[in-house]
This record gives structure tokens, C-alpha cells and sequence, in this order.
């Protein structure tokens, strides 16, 4: 079977300061970070308490790091051609799982599923629950098409008309927005947090040692102590929805 039954977001830094992102990431989270693995002990999980974890860390060894997805299913390798099918270039091949990268770029990954079932429990007010896909204009729309037929998700229209959101099936923990940057630059991207109050919840993040970078109508970016950016987003941490008083997913 090629159905997505859960779904991961890395944080992906630098290796240098991987230490940095596990102390910040594991305390926004409320998790402990797991034994790391890899030849160069490169990644490891963020375990949350009675509950099975939906966020990963990895160093990387080049660039400034950013986020990526794991998507986890029964048979991995029908996963990973059914995206080649869709567009997807395989990156590499590891046997029961597989890089590959999206029609715009974007690294991914194709992984077994081992069971996971529950869903992290909000923590002081948030969660972490979005990677967001930032996409220049020329590919935006086959982009989207290509995450729409790869999931089989809801896509619905977001707050502004640069956003669009795959809401996948309840229980699944990390949802997916994608959204058309202003120019063209190549993609990337970028977690994402519902968040009960923003401001709360940036406080919080500042004292951990996140600092402001915009503001904007529905959300705040931040910069983490290992020199990622991520946004808070004003939704609801327990559905991943907009207020009702904001239009859209």
C-alpha cells in the first residue's frame, strides 16, 4: 500500500550547531531527543511523552538548513514511484526507503511506517504541525498539483491568496502549506506552529532564545538559536484550522 499513515517534519540545521536546535527544538516541543543515528550521528527523534513523535532533527552538512518531510507508508517503494509517476526525481535509494525531490526541488522522503498512531499533545499553548513549501511562481501550480496527487489530501484555499493547505485525515500530525512567493528564487522550506497566542507563545520562544524576525497579519517569524527561520501561526493547535473569523483553512 502506498497510503500515507504518518507523517514527520524534520528540522534541518547545520551540523555544527545541532546541539543548538536539539536544546531549543526539545524544549519548544516538550519532547527528549532520542539516541542520534547516522554515520556521523547526524539525526535523532524528538520522543514526546505517551505519545509517538512527528518531529525529527538532522544536521546537515552544507547550507543553512531549513525542513523537510518524512512520509511514512506500508510499502515505501510504491510510495516513492508513485511520486516518480507524479514528476518526483529519486534521489537515493537506501532498500526500505528513499530520497526523493519534487517538481520544485524539494527534498523529501519516503519511509516505513512503524505503527505511529497518536498525535503529540499541545504544549503550553502550540504545536508544531506544518512544514510550509515556499515556492516561486513559475511552479507553484504544477507544485501543488504534484503534493495534491501524492497525498490525496484536502487542498484548500488559505488566508491570502498566496496560500494553499493539504489538511490530511484526522490524526495525522503534520499538515502541509504550500505558498507562492513574491519572486522567483529557488523553493524551499519552513516549519510552521499553530499557536492558541502568538505572542505567548513568541515570549516563550525568545526567553529560549529565538529572536523576532517579521510580523505579519496572521503570523510571526523567528529565527531559532541555530539560525533557522520558522513561523507561529495564528490556528488553532488542536485542529491546525484559522479562527473562524479568518477566512480559509
Amino acid at each position: 500500500m502506498n497510503t500515507i499513515r504518518w507523517t514527520y517534519a524534520f528540522v534541518d540545521r547545520p551540523a555544527a550547531r545541532l546541539a543548538e536546535a536539539r536544546s531549543f527544538w526539545t524544549a519548544v516541543t516538550g519532547t527528549r531527543p532520542s539516541e542520534p543515528r547516522g554515520e556521523q550521528g547526524e539525526f535523532m527523534t524528538l520522543l514526546p511523552e505517551g505519545t509517538d513523535a512527528c518531529v525529527k532533527l538532522q544536521g546537515v552538512a552544507s547550507g543553512a538548513g531549513g525542513a523537510h518531510l518524512d512520509l511514512c507508508a506500508e510499502d515505501p517503494a510504491a510510495l516513492a514511484a508513485t511520486a516518480r509517476r507524479l514528476g518526483a526525481d529519486l534521489v537515493a535509494d537506501h532498500g526500505d526507503w528513499a530520497v526523493l525531490r519534487s517538481p520544485a526541488g524539494l527534498l523529501f522522503c519516503a519511509v516505513p511506517w512503524h505503527g505511529e498512531t497518536v498525535r503529540p499533545a499541545v504544549v503550553e499553548g502550540s504545536r508544531l504541525d506544518q512544514v510550509c513549501l515556499d515556492v516561486p511562481p513559475s511552479g507553484y501550480d504544477a507544485e501543488t498539483a504534484f503534493w495534491a496527487a501524492l497525498t490525496g489530501w484536502v487542498l484548500r484555499d488559505g488566508s491570502l491568496p498566496e496560500f494553499r493547505a493539504l489538511v490530511p485525515p484526522a490524526g495525522l500530525p503534520v499538515r502541509i502549506l504550500l505558498q507562492r512567493l513574491g519572486g522567483e528564487r529557488p523553493a524551499s522550506a519552513h516549519l510552521d506552529l499553530a499557536c492558541a497566542d502568538i505572542e505567548a507563545t513568541r515570549a516563550r520562544h525568545e526567553r529560549l532564545g529565538a529572536a523576532r524576525v517579521h510580523r505579519g497579519p496572521h503570523w510571526t517569524v523567528l529565527r531559532d538559536p541555530a539560525g533557522g527561520t520558522y513561523c507561529l501561526t495564528g490556528r488553532d493547535p488542536g485542529t491546525g484550522g484559522l479562527p473562524a473569523t479568518v477566512s480559509g483553512a
